[in-house]
């Protein structure tokens, strides 16, 4: 059986039916996860893009580059 990691509802997932890299969702929480082992099935969250961007224009902007 796999948890959500951010609610621990169970999320009903085959070892035979993902593959590592694919992108689960909790029905309970709307996250989204990413496969990162198959046997065991492990979970690593998925960021948003937008999150993704947010962080490198501040990486950008840290580095004193303000041109």
């Amino acid at each position: 059986m796999v948890y959500c990691p951010e609610c621990d509802n169970d999320l009903d997932i085959d070892e035979e039916e993902v593959d590592e890299g694919e992108v689960v969702s909790c029905p309970e929480c709307g996250s989204d996860f990413e496969v990162i082992t198959v046997n065991p099935i492990e979970l690593k969250p998925v960021e948003d893009e937008e999150e993704e961007e947010e962080e490198e224009e501040d990486e950008e902007t840290e580095d004193g580059d303000y041109s």
